[in-house]
C-alpha cells in the first residue's frame, strides 16, 4: 500500500526522515567489527565472513577468479549476449569520450609559474552487487569511465553465489573490458580488503560502485584510508507527474523500482485523481500531494533523489529548476531503465539525499589534481613582506624565517628562534662538521695549487735541437 503525505510542515519532517541517509548505531558497530577483522587478519577474515554471509566455503587460492573460470563463464552464456553488449558499451564510451580539463600552465611577468596538473588515479576497486540480483550493467557503467580516465589497475569484487561462483555474465563483461583482477568476495569484508589490502588482494586508492546498506556503511567507514565515489546505497526514484501523465506509465515505473532490495519509490503529484489511481495499482511506496508544480520543485530539491522522472505537460521548464538529483529522465518515453542499461551516462548515482553534494560517477572521479608553483628571487622579493606578516600573525616563526633567510645575511640568533636546546645543539654540531670539512678542503686546494706551481718552475726547458722527434720545421 502506498502511503500519502501532504506537503506541509508535518509532511516535510516525515519526508526528511524517509529520504535521509540514516545512521544506524547497531549497523555501524557490526560493520566496524568486520572491517577491523579484515584489517588484522586479512584473507582469513574474508574466508570466515564469506562462509557466514554467503554460505560459501573458500580457500585463499579460490578468492581470486582464474583464467579457467573466465573460460567456463563464456561457455555458460548465450552467444547473443556479447552482441547485445556492444551497443551499450559504445554508448557509454561515446558519452565519456570528452576528457576532463587538461593540465594548464600560467606564467606571470615577474617570473611566477603556476600549474594545475591532472593525472589518473593509479589503482581502483569496483564493487559489483551479486547474489539474487547480479548487476551486470554496473560492470561497464563503472569500468569504462575509469578506463577512459587512464586508470592502470582495476580490481573487481563481487559476492559469490551459493555454488561458489560469480555470475558468468559479470565475468564475461569484465573480460571483454580487459579487467583481469576479479575476486569472489562481497559485503563489508570486500570493501575492507580493498581499503587495507590482504595477502591476496592489494589495497586500492579508490572504491566505487553501489551496494546494500552494509556495503554503503563500510565505504563510509573506510573513507580517508582510501577515497570513495559516493554514498551509493539502496536505490530510489521520484516520479513527478501531473494530470496529463499516463497512469500506466507512472505505475510501471514505481513498480520497477520495487524490484531493488530496500528501495524507495515516491510519486509527487498535484493530481488527486492520479494519486487515487496509484493507491490502487501500486502496493508500496509514497505519494506526496502538492498544490502546484512550483511546490513540487521544492519537494524534489529537498529529497535530492537518485533518479527523477518528469512526466508533466512541459517537462523542460521543470528541469531547469531542479538543482538536486542524480539523474533526470524527461518525458513519458524515458523510463529509468533506459539510463540503467543503454543511454550512456553511468547509472552509479548518489542516494539517500546525497545528490545535494555528490555527483553521478564520471571520468573526473578517477582524476587527481595537483599544483606546481615556481617563483624567481625577484618574484619572491615582491611578496616577502606579506608572507612574513601573515606568518607573524599565525605565530609561525620558522615559516617567516624560511623567507627572510633568502634575502638577509644569516642572523644566527633569529634563525634559531623557537628551536629547543637539543635542536640548537644539533645545529652547532652540524656547523662544526661543515666548518671542519671546509677547512680540510681549503687545505687540500692550497696544497694542490702549490704542487702545481712548483712543478712548473722545476720543469727543464726543452732544447729543440736535442729533440730528434720533432720535425725540422718546428725546431727553432
Amino acid at each position: 500500500m502506498m502511503h500519502v503525505i501532504n506537503w506541509d510542515k508535518t509532511g516535510l519532517r516525515k519526508l526528511e526522515k524517509l529520504t535521509a541517509s540514516d545512521f544506524d548505531k547497531k549497523r555501524f558497530k557490526a560493520v566496524g567489527k568486520i572491517i577491523e577483522d579484515v584489517r588484522m587478519f586479512g584473507d582469513r577474515a574474508l574466508i570466515k565472513y564469506t562462509k557466514r554471509f554467503d554460505g560459501v566455503e573458500l580457500n585463499t587460492k579460490r578468492l581470486r577468479v582464474g583464467e579457467g573460470d573466465i573460460n567456463k563463464a563464456y561457455e555458460q552464456i548465450e552467444v547473443r549476449f556479447v552482441q547485445l553488449l556492444k551497443h551499450a558499451i559504445e554508448n557509454v564510451r561515446n558519452f565519456y569520450r570528452k576528457r576532463p580539463k587538461k593540465s594548464f600552465r600560467f606564467k606571470a611577468r615577474d617570473g611566477v609559474v603556476l600549474e594545475e596538473n591532472y593525472t589518473p588515479i593509479e589503482r581502483i576497486g569496483i564493487y559489483i552487487p551479486g547474489g539474487t540480483a547480479p548487476l551486470v550493467s554496473t560492470v561497464y557503467m563503472s569500468v569504462l569511465p575509469a578506463k577512459m580516465a587512464g586508470v592502470k589497475e582495476i580490481a573487481i569484487v563481487s559476492p559469490p553465489t551459493r555454488n561458489g561462483e560469480i555470475d558468468p555474465h559479470i565475468l564475461v563483461v569484465a573480460s571483454l573490458l580487459r579487467v583481469k583482477e576479479i575476486y569472489r568476495v562481497g559485503g563489508p569484508q570486500a570493501i575492507a580488503a580493498l581499503a587495507f589490502g590482504t595477502k591476496t588482494i592489494p589495497k586500492v586508492d579508490k572504491i566505487v560502485g553501489p551496494g546494500n546498506v552494509y556495503v554503503t556503511e563500510a565505504k563510509r567507514q573506510v573513507y580517508g584510508f582510501c577515497d570513495i565515489d559516493m554514498i551509493a546505497g539502496p536505490s530510489e526514484v521520484v516520479v513527478l507527474a501531473d494530470r496529463h501523465a499516463d497512469s500506466s506509465y507512472v505505475a510501471s515505473d514505481l513498480l520497477a523500482q520495487a524490484e531493488h532490495s530496500n528501495s524507495t519509490a515516491i510519486l509527487v503529484t498535484s493530481s488527486r485523481r492520479l494519486a487515487n489511481e496509484m493507491k490502487k495499482k501500486v502496493d508500496t511506496g509514497y505519494i506526496i500531494i502538492v498544490r502546484s508544480l512550483k511546490e513540487a520543485v521544492k519537494v524534489i530539491n529537498s529529497i535530492a533523489p537518485e533518479h527523477l522522472q518528469i512526466m508533466v505537460k512541459k517537462p523542460s521548464q521543470i528541469k531547469k529548476k531542479i538543482v538536486n538529483a542524480g539523474a533526470i529522465f524527461i518525458g513519458p518515453f524515458t523510463p529509468v531503465a533506459v539510463g540503467d542499461y543503454i543511454a550512456g551516462p553511468s547509472h552509479v548515482l548518489p542516494t539517500g539525499g546525497t545528490a545535494r553534494f555528490y555527483s553521478a560517477l564520471g571520468v573526473e572521479d578517477f582524476i587527481k589534481r595537483s599544483h606546481s608553483i615556481s617563483y624567481t628571487r625577484e618574484a619572491l622579493e615582491k611578496v616577502k613582506d606579506q608572507i612574513i606578516k601573515l606568518a607573524e600573525i599565525e605565530g609561525l616563526d620558522r615559516h617567516k624565517n624560511s623567507v627572510e633567510v633568502r634575502f638577509t645575511p644569516l642572523d644566527r640568533k633569529s634563525y634559531l628562534t623557537g628551536f629547543s636546546q637539543s635542536e640548537k645543539t644539533a645545529v652547532d654540531d652540524c656547523e662544526k662538521t661543515v666548518s671542519a670539512a671546509k677547512l680540510t678542503a681549503d687545505a687540500r686546494d692550497i696544497k694542490d695549487t702549490k704542487e702545481t706551481k712548483d712543478g712548473k718552475e722545476d720543469a727543464p726547458k726543452e732544447n729543440p735541437k736535442e729533440n730528434p722527434d720533432k720535425p725540422e720545421d718546428q725546431r727553432s
